[in-house]
């Protein structure tokens, strides 16, 4: 069956507060967790009634002025400790992307801390942890501060993991044609471990479509 891709839609209000909040148009991207072409086709599209230029143009920042070494091509990532260390400010880094170096370097053990839930998911071999903050504070992200909850005990000890949108959606029997058909995103990782269990076909996969074979 074929899952159509849902493209999310950046309003000017977006890319503005973006650009307020970032020095360049791939850190605008960044903030708002898009790819850059998907960011620079909506830039584009609104223009700085001032200035007459789109705000792509507007907000270019070719020599790169005020903007860490590690985000551009002459830097490398920075180790992870100097960002838990708050040495490197994590605002120009997804809570994604820390939470999956935290488990490869073994930081943290990738267990439900309440529960001891170590169980994984058949298709990807994902496991539903959430990084909890204890002290609530996303910024806060020392070790010390850290741990992972599964989904269940995030909900009981925590708060609720989905919105009540999210939740009817999912339980309303009714035909409701305004929920739209779930987006499935396959990242590299995933697509290897369905070629090795047989369930991926390369000549199945078409541009903005992507088929799982059913069994």
């Amino acid at each position: 069956m074929t899952m159509a891709r849902a493209r999310k839609i950046l309003s000017k209000e977006k890319i503005l507060e973006a650009q307020s909040r970032t020095k360049s148009n791939r850190a605008a991207a960044r903030y708002l967790h898009v790819s850059f072409p998907h960011y620079k086709m909506y830039a584009k599209m609104y223009t700085d009634e001032e200035s007459g230029e789109n705000l792509f143009e507007l907000h270019k920042n070719q020599s790169g002025r005020g903007i860490p070494k590690f985000l551009t091509n002459k830097g490398k990532t920075p180790d992870l400790q100097e960002i838990l260390e708050g040495r490197v400010p994590i605002e120009h880094f997804g809570i994604e992307k820390i939470k999956e170096r935290i488990i490869s370097e073994g930081l943290i053990e990738e267990k439900c801390h309440v529960c001891n839930m170590t169980e994984r998911r058949t298709l990807d071999l994902r496991m539903p942890l959430i990084l909890h903050f204890k002290d609530g504070n996303k910024k806060n992200i020392g070790l010390d501060n850290l741990d992972f909850l599964c989904y269940n005990c995030y909900f009981l000890y925590v708060g609720n993991v989905f919105t009540g949108k999210e939740i009817t959606a999912m339980e309303d029997f009714q035909d409701n044609t305004s929920v739209k058909e779930p987006t499935w995103e396959l990242d590299d990782y995933q697509l290897e471990h369905l070629r090795e269990l047989g369930l991926w076909e390369e000549d199945t996969y078409t541009s903005g479509s992507e088929y799982i074979v059913t069994l």
